[in-house]
């Protein structure tokens, strides 16, 4: 694995390179915003950014990255606030870890990260189908087994102000205004749609969308939560269950 660490503190930058060098990561550093998008070329697979840098903030140099770029992105900052993580993941970050840190912690959501990113490519790179032709095979491709079996009869169209999931295109719209998402509030937006009205525990969730256990993971999911509840112009849609997890209310 190719990692690009932005850090201007030396004091932690050499030591991290160090631990993340003895568990196999190939490091690249870089102290300044304007370095690091010189440092980033198409085989850095996931990239440590800090907040606070000399040249740039570390919230514009994310924007900027993520203009040229989809390579995943861990915030590393001692910005805790819940406004400051929002405001990261809604600029395309993909995760968010608050400094002091477990080496371990940081290890496996490195990981987790770029296990998500080499994944998606197989359904995100396919063309979207044309409008009005959902069902035809992309790019005239054969039908799968599953695309074979009989459509079901047509369903009556969506209200207008329905909410629409589509997995496929990774597309999601409101009330038929297309609703920008990060990679990971997708995937926990998809999930939560694939039953709607049935509650998913904080346990499978981290388990499917982030690979993780929930130990120790809480905010980040609560994060995305906040974050999806804002864009979809709803809080309501997603309900906390307290004590259990979380789910999307269909009448909402």
């Amino acid at each position: 694995m190719r990692l690009l660490m932005v850090e201007d503190d030396l004091r932690i930058a050499t030591p991290l390179r160090a631990v993340l060098g003895r568990h196999g990561i190939d490091v690249s550093h870089a102290c300044t915003g304007e370095e690091a998008l010189d440092a980033l070329t198409a085989d850095i697979d996931v990239v440590l950014l800090d907040l606070n840098l000399p040249d740039h903030d570390g919230f514009e140099v994310c924007a900027r990255i993520r203009r040229l770029s989809a390579v995943p992105v861990i915030m590393v900052t001692a910005r805790a606030d819940v406004r400051s993580r929002v405001h990261g993941l809604n600029l395309g970050a993909d995760d968010y870890v608050t400094k002091p840190y477990d080496i371990a912690e940081l290890l496996a959501r490195i990981h987790a990260v770029s296990r998500r990113a080499r994944s998606e490519p197989l359904v995100g790179s396919l063309p979207a189908p044309a409008a009005g032709n959902t069902a035809a095979a992309v790019g005239g491709a054969p039908r799968t087994a599953v695309e074979a079996v009989p459509a079901a009869p047509a369903e009556p169209p969506a209200r207008p102000d329905a909410l629409c999931v589509d997995a496929a295109s990774r597309r999601v719209t409101v009330r038929g205004t297309e609703v920008v998402l990060t990679r990971k509030e997708f995937d926990l937006l998809a999930l939560l749609a694939q039953r709607p009205g049935v509650v998913f525990r904080r346990e499978q969730i981290m388990s499917e969308v982030w690979r993780t256990s929930w130990s120790g993971s809480g905010r980040t999911l609560e994060v995305h939560v906040a974050s999806l509840r804002a864009k979809l112009g709803n809080p309501r849609i997603i309900e906390t269950v307290r004590g259990v997890g979380y789910r999307i209310v269909p009448d909402a």
